[in-house]
């Protein structure tokens, strides 16, 4: 059997600056280091990390007075700043800051009376924290037929902005409608979604048109991967999502020649390999990489675990 993988494909510069920090944390300050949520979408790296002392909590309440605290790579409301501050916890954030940027364009746009309206998933971390750190109003659409629901005159001045991790071609039609409703609307280019996400997507198009099967290594709360298995679906290729190589179900690629591997940007490294090994033991593999692009960004720590 032939095993493409992708190029580029797991752990993004965001995804390895947050995983540093609580590592960071932890070597800096002892455990326990308290993280808020979990740090990226992926159960091998919260299980690792709980292993050597960080503690995942859902509420500031969990947390001891004055303890170190984290915030997650998908970012946090406002509301919960404040609420760390009154508790007195010494608080590193590790949103990414492409979801950051997100944040600073939305603020803007407020500030400078527009309506925002975001485009992204419901009940996502990264869409409760965008919502929560934006004065006034934000009205969240999912769909294009969330956009004619909207309940905004079409003359208003409105602006998008956009979850980092949704399909490019998903999130361009809704831009369309959105463009199309409104007459006074700005907002920032399809292209600012994050890079990672885009590299990841164009990769999978790529690899759709030369596999049989496409395998798809991420968390199944995983929203980047979920759109990865997705974009293999809409190339008329049965795409799987799978954590591990335990997944992995041989009927799925029994009568493949040639399977695709990617993995989403919070998936790390070994979990391909652990997929790697389950198909081994089906049949013997020849594997290569697609030729991509090689990323090479890095983003900065903060100053105090910097050294």
């Amino acid at each position: 059997m032939r095993v493409i993988l992708a190029q580029p494909r797991g752990f993004c510069a965001g995804v390895v600056r947050a995983i540093e920090i609580v590592e960071r944390a932890l070597k800096q300050y002892g455990p326990p280091v308290y993280v808020l949520h979990e740090i990226i979408h992926n159960r091998y790296v919260v299980e690792s990390l709980s292993d050597r002392g960080a503690c995942f909590v859902e509420d500031l309440s969990a947390v001891p007075l004055g303890a170190v605290m984290i915030f997650s790579a998908h970012g946090v409301a406002k509301v919960v700043e404040k609420k760390a501050r009154e508790r007195g916890l010494k608080v590193f954030d590790a949103t990414c800051p492409l979801v950051t940027k997100v944040h600073l364009q939305g603020q803007n746009y407020a500030a400078n009376g527009r309506r925002v309206i975001l485009v992204g998933h419901a009940g996502h971390p990264e869409v409760i924290g965008t919502m929560g750190r934006i004065d006034g109003p934000v009205h969240l659409v999912q769909t294009e037929t969330d956009v004619d629901a909207l309940e905004i005159p079409t003359h208003m001045p409105v602006a998008y902005v956009t979850q980092t991790t949704l399909s490019v071609d998903e999130t361009r039609g809704i831009l369309t409608s959105l463009e199309r409703r409104f007459t006074d609307i700005v907002g920032p280019d399809v292209s600012d979604i994050c890079y990672a996400t885009q590299n990841r997507q164009s990769a999978v198009r790529e690899l759709s048109r030369r596999a049989d099967v496409l395998l798809v290594v991420g968390a199944p709360n995983s929203s980047n991967s979920n759109r990865l298995r997705e974009i293999g679906v809409e190339s008329g290729v049965p795409s799987y999502l799978l954590a591990d190589g335990s997944e992995l179900d041989p009927a799925w690629v029994c009568d493949a020649e040639t399977v695709g591997i990617t993995a989403g940007a919070s998936a790390p490294d070994s979990m391909v390999e652990d997929v790697l090994e389950s198909l081994r033991r089906i049949c013997v593999i020849d594997v290569t990489v697609l030729a991509g692009i090689q990323e090479n960004v890095r983003f900065r720590l903060p100053a105090e675990l910097a050294t």
